[in-house]
């Protein structure tokens, strides 16, 4: 199944045009929060702060947010969570940068309802796109979010520069929200849990929580992508710690070149995910996943020897090509071997524990750096992702699969 053929179902269309007005509704937030504290407060530590309150509840909120989207309606949760979202953002022009920890609290309960909307979003692909599009469907996904992640900084910026304040970023950020949730409501397909909803109070939310851990232990490739995963972020999590000093300390480049840096990715990961039901069917799903980690370590390593921008730009838009087929493939595996019932809980699951190994690889950059400097993280990164894929490949070995069926390149 084709772009084209994936873009004339109506309901994918608006899943999908809903998931990129969030996303871009999320860089949004992130980065006007962040542009307000550095123009209030200008030191780090308060910035760094908005990036821990954002990143803390995939941790603490993420695998209980999904227990209760198996429960719930898919499609209920993703409305009520962006207009939640929407109610929330435009909270900050009322509180102001003078109170920091009310910035830090709104943003941590915003971060927190956001952790049910991807886990509902996964769940419901099943249901709008038959099994033979679903990996085209989530490269599509893959490819384009960074387009809205960048649009969204890039706008979160402009705004700011032409209204020399924030209230407009915030209210153009609320109606993103409102305009996804909308979208939401359009799918004509049923977002009805799988199984009778569940009552029960804290020890029955336990035992569906590790109901899912059961669904993951039970199938090789959901427990490869899992402890592959945590591995390989373990290295590559500080890759985005260490970014910006090798950029601007090592190479002397700009902050403004960040852009181009960021755009040679983006177009990388486009180019590569409109090809993700073709490579699926020509490689298998497995492949793909054991391919694309062991392919990013080696480019991971690989920026240890770069001197200048061109090395970073073309590093980058290989590590892009990478990135789409990766990402997809690990989506559509998730969808294809859990139990729809579970699906929540899964996805949610994995994006903890993936999370929780980057939190910590970020943790240890600085004093990593420190000590073997910026060019060896680099090659400790890529060299974990590599074993991270090796590790991958024998989880899956034997493990049976079912392939999609090859896509026709759009």
């Amino acid at each position: 199944m084709g772009t084209r053929e994936l873009l004339a179902n109506a309901d994918f269309r608006r899943l999908w045009m809903a998931q990129l007005v969030s996303f871009f509704g999320d860089s949004l937030t992130t980065m006007g929060l962040l542009f307000l504290v550095q123009r209030t407060y200008g030191d780090a530590g308060s910035v760094a702060g908005i990036l821990i309150a954002n990143t803390l509840p995939f941790l603490l909120v993420g695998l209980v947010a999904g227990v209760w989207v198996d429960r719930w309606n898919r499609k209920v949760v993703m409305v009520w969570t962006d207009l939640v979202r929407a109610g929330l953002v435009l909270l900050v022009p009322v509180i102001g940068a003078d109170h920091l920890w009310l910035l830090y609290a709104l943003i941590f309960v915003h971060a927190s309802v956001g952790t049910f909307f991807a886990p509902a979003r996964m769940a419901l692909f099943p249901r709008v796109v038959p099994p033979e599009g679903l990996a085209q469907a989530n490269g599509l996904g893959e490819s384009t979010r960074p387009i809205a992640m960048v649009a969204g900084t890039a706008t979160a910026g402009l705004l700011v520069g032409l209204f020399d304040g924030f209230a407009a970023v915030f209210f153009i950020d609320a109606l993103t929200f409102v305009a996804s949730a909308m979208l939401v409501l359009r799918v004509a397909t049923s977002g009805a849990p799988d199984n009778e909803p569940t009552a029960g109070g804290a020890r029955a939310v336990l035992g569906e929580l590790l109901a899912g851990f059961a669904a993951i232990r039970s199938s090789r490739l959901l427990v490869g992508i899992v402890l592959g995963g945590a591995v390989a972020m373990f290295g590559l999590g500080a890759v985005n710690a260490v970014m910006v000093p090798f950029v601007v300390g090592e190479l002397g480049l700009a902050e403004t070149w960040f852009g181009v840096i960021e755009a040679a990715q983006t177009i990388g990961m486009v180019a590569a995910g409109m090809s993700v039901g073709w490579l699926a069917g020509r490689f298998g799903l497995p492949r793909m996943v054991i391919g694309g980690i062991g392919a990013t370590g080696v480019l991971v390593a690989s920026l240890s020897l770069v001197d200048g921008l061109a090395g970073m730009a073309v590093v980058l838009f290989a590590m892009g090509l990478t990135m789409a087929p990766l990402m997809a493939a690990v989506s559509t595996l998730l969808q294809t071997e859990t139990p729809p019932e579970k699906l929540g809980r899964v996805a949610s699951s994995l994006n903890a524990v993936v999370t929780g190994a980057s939190v910590g690889s970020m943790a240890i950059a600085a004093s990593l750096a420190a000590v073997i400097g910026i060019r060896g993280v680099f090659l400790a990164a890529g060299a974990l992702a590599i074993v991270a894929a090796l590790m991958t490949a024998v989880l899956f070995a034997g493990a049976p699969v079912a392939e999609p069926e090859a896509a026709e390149v759009p």
